[in-house]
Formats: structure tokens, C-alpha cells, sequence
């Protein structure tokens, strides 16, 4: 049985050794071979110096070498930091500079983009480049991904509380924190989240989420762990993922509202068996479109956080009488409501989501105050127990009901606060999306000299013209005096995070 993250290729390795692990542009790799490749890029690494807990960051669009190369990393005894393709120089130096990077995986001709700001890197000694090209780099070597190398020193000794990745998210201050992970944390969510999804071998995940998103990385481990086929893919517009899904058969994909918004508009000809939810609340109108177009595939709506991977799932079956929950803990994690003094809710009170068990990650790197403020101890509940157990406080405000299923209500920063009231801007967003007027929308809370807060809304128009004065009107009389936008305002598009979230910080400064 795998404990340690690269494990899950080699044991499927040892299963089927000749069953499809990963295809890219239609170079398909079964999982001996994918094995083969994940050695060779340990080998690498090892020859070039790694030392144990040492960070590789990678820097590539989703490849088979990136695979290989994140993977390689976790058996070599190293810790991978995988990185956003499409974030710029600055922001990935300041990542690399964070967690003090030895080598990093990247193309040459990312490499030439890199090049002004790599000498700011200070912990950097090796550049493995992917692809052809020629590059030199003052005080930094650079080997070719091509070339044989080979190393005689065995993989570092790792275990399964051991770090294995750190994955940076967008933090409030405008800088992204490292969440630091270990093989346990990687592994006990590939097997939670692999058991709810029913998969299996014959299953065929389409990757379309970045690999930096532990969200997008779940898709390869819990693949990885079954035994099933992963199809990487990095899309240019929506209807990519549509023929693809079609053309590779694939049975289980996964998204965030914003892309799950502009697919429920297009028309499916595809075979899933299921389709997941993370990273926001899906509108309850993309979800009807959704569950219209693909009525042979399950919906699974999950809340989750990077400091804790996943908390909760939805079960198909429960969608109809509640789809405005955020479900039930996944298997192997306990999901707490909170006071502010630590005293548990009762049925109907809002209180802070805590997450408890295997899942909670080591913390923030190289942060020790936010590591501190985020990650504490539970209150002793057992008499006599006298250790203390590190949970994660999520920040969110949510509720329970009799029956024991989570509701989320809001995000500690991002709760509106108006004419006294508290106001969930997910309770807005619910109630203009079911009017159907526009494509994406976000609700807003900014100051005001007698409310305290106003609400705003920024909308994008759904068939390229958006009725303010009628969507008003809708608010009106769908919502409360106190939760109608004092203004709407038209943009064509809505602003993205790296995972591709809406950046609601950017939203707000920009208004």
C-alpha cells in the first residue's frame, strides 16, 4: 500500500503495468513507462545535487515532463514547488525567492523570460531546461532535460510526515503564501476523495486546472491511485474542453465556477460519468444548465481550502433537496463549527469552520505569525486528553442543520457589513444569477459614510447587453430593502486569479 506520494505511480506500476497512466497530445503513457520517467527524473535531480527537503520549483505549461518532474522530485526526497504558467517573471522570483529554490524545472524558452530576474534568486544553482534552445546564465548552470544523467546516490530517506510539496495561494496582503504539504496530507486526500468519486481504472480525468492548485494537482493523485488515465490538457477557450472531453472519452472532470459558467452554455456530446465543483458556489442556474446537458453524469459539489485540501462533498443523490449545501466531511476528516471562544454551535448557528485530521497541512512556509494565527489547537474534548491537536480555522462563516449537512455563509474578509446587518455576498450572487440577465457576477461590500458598507454588484452581460434598470428591479423584488445593490456595474469579463477564481481584491480596487 503507497505512502508516500511517488508510490502511487510505482504501485500502479506493479498492478497494470501496461494500462494508460497520462496522455498529452496524444503521446500516451502507460504507467511502466510513466515510472520509468519518474526515476529517470529523480536520477536527475539526485545527480544534480538535491539534497533532502530541498526545493525543485517547476515552471512549465501541464507536459508529461512536468508530471514527470513533480513526481520526480517527491522520490528523489525533495519537496516540489509547483508554479502557474501563467504568472509573470517578478511573481514567480518572489516565489522562488520565498522558499529558497535549488533548482528549478522550466523551458527554454520560459527560461528567457526568467532571465532578468533570476539573479535575484539567490538559493538557485541549476536550470533543468525542457525543449531545445541555447541560454547561458551568470552563476547558474543549465542542463538540458534531454541529456542522460544519472546518478548513483539513493533517494533521500522520506516519510510520510515528511514535506513534500509546497503550493502558493493568493493571500490577502497581495503576496502569495507557501502552504507547506507533506506525502500524508497528499495521500489521505487521494484516498478520501478517490473513495467519494466512486474511481476507478477505467476512468479517464481530463486535467484542465493548474497543477499549482492543489485542487488541479487532486486530479493526477487520485488518477495515480486507482490506476486510471489522466488526459492533460491546457486549453485556449471553453469549447476546447468540450471536443476533448468527447474525443478522449473522458468520464470525470473538474472546474471552478467561472469555466463551469461558460461550459453549461455549450453543447456537450461526452460520455462523463461525473463532474465536480470546488474553489466558490456554483450557481444554482449554471447547475440546472449543467445537469440538463450532461444528465448521465453526477454532480459533486465540494468546499475546500488549500490549508486542508477538501472538507466537504455534496452527494449526488442529496442535490435536489438541498443544492445549496456544501454537504457533509469527506471520509477521514471531522469538520467542526465554532464560537469565537471555541464552544461548539448548535443546529442554525453561524459559527467558523474548523477542520480537523490528517488533511491539515504543516502550515505556512517560512511564516510562523500566519502559521500561528491560522493553525491552533482544538479545545481539549476528552477528559484526560492532554495533547493538543493542531486544526485548521478556515475564516469562513458557515452553519449546520439537523440532519448534519454545512452550509456556507461567507468568508470572514469578504462579509458584507451593512445598515448593521451582516450580508453573505453569495446570497446576492445567488439571486442575480437565477435571473438569468448575466454571465458572471460578484457582489461587493465598500465604504460608505452612513451604511458602513454599500453593496456593489459588477456583472458581465450574458449575450452582450445587460438591462441594469431591469436587473435592479429583479433585485428588488427578490431581496431585502438592505441586500439591494445600491449600483450595478457592466464589465465585459470579470478579472481572474492564477487558479482562475475571480479576483474579487482586484474587483474592489478597481471600483
Amino acid at each position: 500500500m503507497a505512502e508516500l506520494l511517488h508510490e502511487l505511480i510505482f504501485d500502479s506500476a506493479l498492478r497494470a503495468p501496461q494500462s494508460d497512466a497520462l496522455s498529452y497530445r496524444g503521446q500516451c503513457l502507460d504507467y511502466s513507462g510513466l515510472a520509468g520517467k519518474v526515476e529517470s527524473a529523480a536520477g536527475a535531480l539526485l545527480a544534480l545535487g538535491l539534497s533532502r527537503g530541498e526545493r525543485v520549483a517547476v515552471y512549465l505549461e501541464k507536459r508529461i515532463e512536468t508530471v514527470s518532474a513533480l513526481f520526480g522530485a517527491a522520490r528523489a526526497g525533495g519537496v516540489f514547488v509547483p508554479i502557474n504558467p501563467i504568472l509573470k517573471a517578478e511573481q514567480v522570483a518572489y516565489i522562488m525567492q520565498d522558499c529558497n529554490v535549488r533548482i528549478l524545472v522550466t523551458s527554454y524558452d520560459r527560461l528567457g523570460l526568467l532571465a532578468p530576474v533570476l539573479k535575484d534568486c539567490r538559493d538557485l544553482h541549476t536550470v533543468l531546461a525542457v525543449g531545445e534552445g541555447t541560454l547561458s546564465l551568470h552563476g547558474i548552470e543549465i542542463v538540458s532535460w534531454n541529456d542522460e544523467i544519472r546518478s548513483s546516490a539513493s533517494p533521500h530517506r522520506v516519510i510520510d510526515t515528511d514535506m513534500a510539496a509546497i503550493l502558493y495561494t493568493s493571500g490577502s496582503t497581495g503576496r502569495p503564501k507557501g502552504v507547506v504539504l507533506s506525502h500524508r496530507n497528499m495521500m489521505t486526500g487521494a484516498k478520501s476523495v478517490s473513495q467519494y468519486l466512486e474511481n476507478t481504472a477505467r476512468d479517464r480525468i481530463l486535467s484542465v486546472l493548474p497543477l499549482s492548485f492543489d485542487y488541479g494537482l487532486s486530479q493526477l493523485t487520485t488518477a495515480f491511485l486507482v490506476g486510471a488515465t489522466a488526459v492533460l490538457m491546457n486549453y485556449l477557450v471553453p469549447g476546447d474542453i468540450v471536443k476533448a472531453a468527447e474525443k478522449e472519452r473522458i468520464t470525470g472532470l473538474a472546474a471552478v465556477p467561472p469555466l463551469w459558467i461558460q461550459l453549461a452554455q455549450l453543447a456537450w456530446r461526452s460520455d462523463l460519468r461525473y463532474f465536480t465543483n470546488s474553489g466558490g458556489a456554483m450557481p444554482k442556474a449554471t447547475l440546472d444548465a449543467l445537469r440538463a446537458r450532461l444528465p448521465g453524469a453526477k454532480p459533486y459539489l465540494m468546499y475546500g481550502l488549500t490549508e486542508a485540501f477538501r472538507s466537504t462533498y455534496l452527494p449526488p443523490g442529496e442535490v435536489d433537496r438541498r443544492p445549496d449545501s456544501i454537504g457533509k466531511a469527506i471520509p477521514n476528516a471531522e469538520i467542526l463549527v465554532l464560537r469565537e471562544d471555541g464552544s461548539p454551535c448548535v443546529p442554525g448557528e453561524p459559527g467558523e469552520l474548523v477542520h480537523r485530521g490528517g488533511l491539515v497541512s504543516l502550515g505556512y512556509w517560512n511564516d510562523p505569525q500566519r502559521t500561528a494565527e491560522r493553525f491552533r489547537p482544538l479545545p481539549n474534548r476528552e477528559e484526560g486528553l492532554v495533547m493538543q491537536e493542531l486544526a485548521v480555522w478556515s475564516g469562513d462563516t458557515v452553519r449546520f442543520d439537523e440532519e448534519g449537512y454545512f452550509y456556507f455563509i461567507g468568508r470572514r474578509d469578504e462579509m458584507i457589513k451593512t445598515s448593521g446587518y451582516r450580508v453573505s455576498p453569495t446570497e446576492v450572487e445567488e439571486v442575480i444569477y437565477a435571473t438569468g440577465m448575466v454571465g458572471e457576477a460578484v457582489a461587493l461590500g465598500l465604504p460608505h459614510p452612513v451604511l458602513g458598507q454599500e453593496i456593489v454588484v459588477v456583472a458581465s452581460p450574458k449575450d452582450g447587453f445587460l438591462d441594469v434598470d431591469a436587473l435592479l428591479a429583479e433585485c428588488r423584488a427578490r431581496l431585502p430593502a438592505y441586500m439591494v445593490p445600491s449600483r450595478i456595474r457592466v464589465r465585459d469579463g470579470l478579472p481572474r486569479n492564477p487558479n482562475g477564481k475571480i479576483d474579487r481584491k482586484a474587483l474592489a480596487q478597481e471600483v
